[in-house]
């Protein structure tokens, strides 16, 4: 069996989902990656190839998370959280007898993964608006998709996902309505404070 074949890495996948079984442990794993900071160029990698680089960007760590979770039994599904900078957020999102729950890797601790707590994808998504205003950030959308529909190689490719990047962009997103009022308050916390570092529910 080649070391790079796809066999292999199904069971690189498995042994991971057994070291890391929960979704709470995989968050805690993907915290130990890199940040995958694109210096060198954009990249949307395949779970395998950002697992081998040890970094991973939002995108890039939820079909990681995808492919480790996808052995407990878990649908790989992603949460895509629209923005008016255009800097949007990919999350691996699950449920739960106790409701919707996220995994994610970002720069910012507020929009890591969330405990499965939420009763609707909505609810998780908006859980994300606060912590989401920077200087140019605010949720505007948000819509879950299948990975498996995308009709790529997420799992093993050795190039980049551009396809899955457009399947993502073009999908069609539900708008999310907020008052200003609300966004430049929490604008006017992030320019004074700095971003958030603790949340309810967050991993």
């Amino acid at each position: 069996m080649k070391a790079n074949s796809p066999n292999r890495q199904i069971e690189v996948f498995k042994l991971l989902s057994r070291r890391y079984p929960t979704p709470e442990k995989v968050q805690a794993f993907l915290k130990t990656l890199k940040y995958n900071s694109e210096k060198q160029g954009e990249t949307v990698q395949s779970a395998t190839t950002a697992l081998k680089a040890k970094k991973a960007h939002c995108l890039e760590a939820c079909l990681i998370s995808a492919a480790i979770l996808e052995h407990q039994g878990y649908t790989p599904l992603l949460l895509s959280l629209d923005s008016k900078d255009h800097l949007c957020h990919s999350l691996f999102i699950f449920k739960k007898k106790t409701g919707w729950g996220s995994i994610a890797r970002s720069r910012c601790v507020g929009l890591h993964g969330r405990e499965p707590r939420f009763r609707s994808v909505r609810d998780l998504a908006m859980s994300y608006f606060d912590p989401f205003v920077d200087k140019t950030g605010r949720i505007i959308g948000y819509t879950h998709l299948n990975l498996d529909e995308s009709n790529t190689d997420w799992r093993f490719s050795k190039r980049n996902l551009w396809k899955l990047e457009q399947f993502i962009v073009t999908a069609k997103h539900t708008k999310v309505k907020s008052s200003n009022l609300r966004f430049k308050s929490l604008l006017n916390q992030y320019l004074e404070k700095g971003e958030p570092l603790t949340g309810k529910y967050w991993w």
